[in-house]
């Protein structure tokens, strides 16, 4: 039997009736489509196109590199002991400040002091060899004085008895006896005359002995100068080495005193970067145990001798530091300012093209206008060095001046947009 189904014949259709229904239906979405598009075009034209804003601001592309050193004080001194003998008194302890001149320790003296009055009893034993030579030369003058009378009599009396013998008025035995005694006169006046050259050099050898002993109590003296140890600076004492009772040595230490008015920073660099290093250079140093405050310094010594191995070359900073807030042995963080001029420094991703043109020309938007009015304008802008994704401008672009970073979709010139909320200044 044949029977037919009514729900059946309803989808019969004829193969060309189904090509139109395709294609009808096909038509009528293509159609719907554009105009949805364009109502969300012309809604973000109306709104403005959604970008990211950032502030140009002057910088350099490279950071400055950390060097690490250790605070030091400028002047670091080692009192030591200068003679031996027992330690009586320290009266300064670690950190304590100390003044130039303030006495800081006493040593015993009862030994230096019995040297020193000895010394001066032999001072005065050869002051008085020295009277007692003057007083031989006084003498000998006086002999030569008698001498030379004496000569000058029996000279006289020698003349008289030539003259006398000529005059046939006395015998030629007493005319020679005159003349002999003449002669004799003669070398007792030479005798008595190298007497008191003799007795001269006497008290100049004497005068030396005095001279030489009064050194030794001066040095003496001296000694007993060292028993009291002051300070030869103004700062603070680093290290106490010894004790009271202890029986110091010459040039064993006592204390290590240091000047914390200004403190030193030794770092090493390398060879490579001494051509950006010169004495007088500024240097910004940070202290890890002063958190992050910085403080000026700048580079004092420059050593001539690199490390023969690490090719490294020792630097030294110097840093004020008037209330002593910096000490000794700290960990430091310097940082050497460049002498490069900051420049405009902006994101790779803000250009245009991110690839360099031959002549290192490029487009920015930049950003005129605030809330409603916010504008991009295209400007063409000289690029300089890349580094790290960020690139110099050397002209186009002023420090202040707001520029698109990134936009939502593609912008031209004259656009409107609105900021989004990653934006600078919003």
């Amino acid at each position: 039997m044949n029977v037919e189904h009514p729900s059946i014949s309803i989808v019969r259709f004829s193969k060309p009736i189904v090509r139109t229904l395709a294609l009808s239906i096909l038509l009528l979405s293509g159609c719907a489509r554009p105009t949805v598009e364009g109502q969300s075009s012309a809604a973000q034209t109306q709104d403005g196109i959604p970008v990211d804003v950032a502030i140009a601001r002057l910088a350099q592309l490279e950071s400055p590199r950390s060097y690490t050193g250790t605070t030091r004080p400028r002047r670091e001194i080692a009192l030591r002991s200068q003679i031996e003998a027992q330690l009586l008194n320290l009266s300064v302890d670690v950190g304590d400040r100390v003044r130039q001149g303030q006495i800081l320790a006493q040593l015993d003296t009862a030994l230096l002091r019995a040297e020193v009055i000895q010394a001066q009893a032999e001072l005065a034993a050869r002051r008085s060899e020295v009277v007692q030579a003057e007083t031989q030369v006084n003498r000998s003058r006086t002999a030569v004085e008698q001498s030379r009378l004496a000569l000058q009599q029996a000279q006289s009396d020698a003349q008289r008895l030539e003259q006398l013998l000529k005059e046939g008025a006395t015998s030629q035995q007493l005319t020679e006896q005159a003349q002999t005694a003449a002669q004799t006169a003669q070398q007792v006046l030479q005798s008595t005359q190298a007497e008191v050259s003799t007795a001269q050099q006497a008290v100049q050898a004497a005068q030396k002995r005095v001279k030489a002993q009064a050194a030794l109590v001066a040095q003496a003296q001296e000694r007993l100068s060292y028993a009291i140890v002051t300070s030869p600076i103004t700062g603070v004492v680093l290290q106490r080495v010894t004790e009271p009772g202890n029986l110091l040595r010459p040039g064993e230490e006592i204390l290590q005193l240091g000047d914390l008015s200004q403190i030193k920073v030794v770092v090493t660099v390398s060879e490579l970067e001494l051509r950006n290093l010169r004495p007088g250079q500024a240097a910004q140093v940070r202290l890890d145990a002063l958190g992050q405050t910085s403080f000026a310094g700048t580079i004092s010594r420059i050593s001539p001798a690199a490390d023969p191995t690490a090719r490294l070359v020792p630097i030294e900073i110097i840093l004020n530091n008037p209330d002593a807030r910096i000490g000794s042995g700290l960990l430091a963080r310097v940082e050497f300012a460049t002498a490069e001029r900051p420049r405009v420094v902006i994101p790779q991703s803000a250009l245009e093209s991110e690839k360099p043109t031959p002549d290192q020309q490029n487009t920015l938007f930049i950003v005129t206008g605030q809330g409603d009015q916010a504008r991009v304008q295209a400007r063409s802008v000289q690029l300089g060095d890349r580094r790290n994704g960020q690139v110099e401008v050397l002209s186009g672009l002023r420090a202040g001046e707001q520029f698109v970073v990134r936009s939502g979709r593609p912008l031209k010139d004259g656009a409107r947009v609105r900021f989004s909320i990653l934006s600078e200044g919003v």
